[in-house]
């Protein structure tokens, strides 16, 4: 072979392969077509912050000498940033571009409780734009930058977090108010500074306006809580290996980047922890999270992409996320789309999970307001164990509350009412869930959409669940479970509808019912069964609220 037909071979494999690289992207994503994330690179020159005058005796504040290795690092080039073992104190540190901060074995990064290191910077806060606090570790507009190794990061989140008096123990209470801090009007709040409580009185706190004086943040600076990692339109980011711990608010947060690995992390907060989420993927594009460990203190793994008019003129959905190989112990949700889900979120892939001891396991939550649109998420192969709530939860009438709620605590169900359909109205539709195994839950399946907007396009295959209760569906169209197996504490009734349309229940197996069916509203409209045998119910269905017979057909 002469070097012109090398040649031509060559070209032609490369050809080849570039032809179905492109194929595969022109295809819609699935579980066999997944989004591709571009990976980080670095150099191997390594830079010890030793050698810039860091100091691990914890009392030290190292935060220059951090800062100056990881400049240093990334006018050479780029490379590693060590952290050896040891305990290393410091104020907020600024990740660069291709340069891996890397945490030796028994290395703590301890951030210091001193409210002045960290200075007031304009960011965002739960989707919309807000003064807060400067975050413990934050980079804006870096290319492929990277923490990993080993050690911990902790946020010194106690020195920043309120803490409700119903979350603690009577012992763990009394410690905490004789420790210092003030407590609101109710004697149930406590607060760690006077700051922090004026904060708490103010709506929109820390809000970006015209009419507030940096005098005025600087009155309520301790509440305007920072959130442990903020990366801000970053690409090719790689986290591994680290424990993130007690963070002030959320803990890990990319806001709008492309090109995330999440890989082997542990993400820690006290189960108290208030905002203590693990982490928000917020309008960001092709992330992959596996193997990875999440017991915080509000949602575990969670999708979002501003806040309503906010996140609607930023417009960027979060698209093309691959969640696998994880656990979440506690937490509101395992996995969570929303309630902050203004700009969107599509093309979502979450497998190979287990949720142990979460309020909710899978959990979709918006409000009138948001607007956007939720479609084409994908779940499958999800174990879950001991869920306090609902193992599935489709629900529009989020109400920024807790899922369960705390002892003596009173709530009333939304008021159901018709509005207009708007830029305002949220969308969920297209949901594929496969393979869901869950021992324990207060309900099995809770959907509950908008009669302006119906939840739709839901399809529920292969589920088996013990729980309290069964299926719930309100305000639903086009929802086909096939092949459930339902195990119930509670059989009076099996499955609730209010208001269903175009609704299948395929091969559903249930334990000696009290009834099957209960069916309410005026617009339900071809409810079918299939293979659902009715011998094992006392009753078959009640209709009322207006339900008709013929909306329901038994085969």
């Amino acid at each position: 072979m002469n070097k012109f037909h090398f040649l031509f071979l060559s070209l032609s494999v490369l050809g080849l392969k570039a032809a179905a690289q492109q194929s595969a992207s022109n295809r819609p994503y699935s579980f066999d077509n997944l989004p591709v994330v571009k990976s980080t690179e670095f150099k191997k020159d390594t830079l010890n912050i030793i050698n810039y005058g860091a100091v691990k005796d914890g009392i030290t504040l190292n935060t220059k000498s951090i800062n100056d290795a990881i400049t240093a690092c990334n006018k050479k080039g780029g490379g590693v940033v060590v952290i050896p073992a040891g305990l290393w104190l410091s104020g907020p540190i600024e990740l660069k571009s291709n340069v891996n901060l890397h945490l030796q074995k028994n290395a703590m990064l301890q951030f210091t409780k001193d409210y002045d290191q960290y200075p007031l910077v304009k960011s965002n806060w739960e989707g919309m734009p807000q003064m807060r606090n400067q975050s413990p570790l934050w980079a804006n507009n870096e290319v492929n930058i990277a923490i990993t190794g080993y050690g911990i990061i902790d946020g010194a989140g106690e020195a920043w977090r309120m803490v409700k008096k119903d979350k603690l123990t009577e012992n763990q209470w009394n410690k905490l108010v004789a420790s210092g801090g003030v407590l609101n009007e109710a004697k149930k709040g406590w607060y760690p500074t006077e700051k922090g409580l004026k904060g708490s009185k103010i709506k929109d706190a820390g809000k970006i306006s015209a009419d507030r004086s940096p005098a005025y943040y600087e009155e309520i600076k301790d509440f305007l809580r920072p959130n442990l990692l903020v990366l801000t339109n970053c690409k090719q980011i790689l986290l591994e290996g680290v424990t993130f711990q007690n963070s002030p608010a959320w803990n890990l947060h990319p806001l709008m980047c492309e090109d995330l690995t999440v890989r082997n992390v542990y993400v820690k907060n006290p189960w108290y922890a208030q905002n203590g989420d693990g982490i928000d993927i917020e309008s960001c594009k092709n992330v992959l999270i596996e193997g990875s460990t999440f017991d915080v203190g509000d949602d575990g793994i969670c999708i979002k992409s501003g806040r309503d008019a906010d996140g609607r003129q930023r417009g960027m959905p979060t698209e093309n996320v691959v969640i696998r190989h994880s656990t979440v112990y506690h937490a509101h949700g395992g996995f969570v789309i929303g309630s902050e889900m203004s700009g969107g979120a599509k093309n979502i892939f979450i497998s190979d999970c287990s949720f142990i001891g979460t309020d909710i396991g899978l959990r979709f939550k918006t409000t009138r307001g948001r607007g956007g649109v939720v479609e084409n998420i994908y779940a499958k192969d999800i174990n879950m164990k001991d869920i306090s709530g609902e193992a599935i939860l489709f629900d529009m009438y989020y109400a920024a509350v807790d899922p369960i709620p705390l002892q003596g605590e009173k709530r009333t169900a939304p008021k159901v009412q018709l509005l207009p359909v708007t830029e305002e109205t949220p969308i969920f539709r297209n949901f594929y869930i496969n393979n869901i195994t869950c021992d324990g839950a207060s309900k099995a399946v809770f959907v509950r959409g908008l009669p302006e907007m119906a939840i739709s396009d839901l399809f529920l295959d292969n589920l088996v669940i013990k729980a309290d209760a069964g299926i719930d569906l309100q305000e639903a169209k086009n929802v086909q479970f096939s092949n459930v197996h339902l195990e119930l504490k509670n059989t009076d009734p099996v499955i609730k509808i209010y208001n269903g349309k175009e609704l299948s229940f395929k091969n559903v197996v249930y334990n000696k019912a009290a009834l099957l069916f209960s069916i309410n509203g005026e617009n339900n409209q071809k409810i079918s069964t299939s293979g659902v045998s009715t011998t094992n119910a006392a009753n078959k269905v009640v209709f009322g609220d207006g339900a008709q017979k013929k909306s329901l057909t038994i085969k």
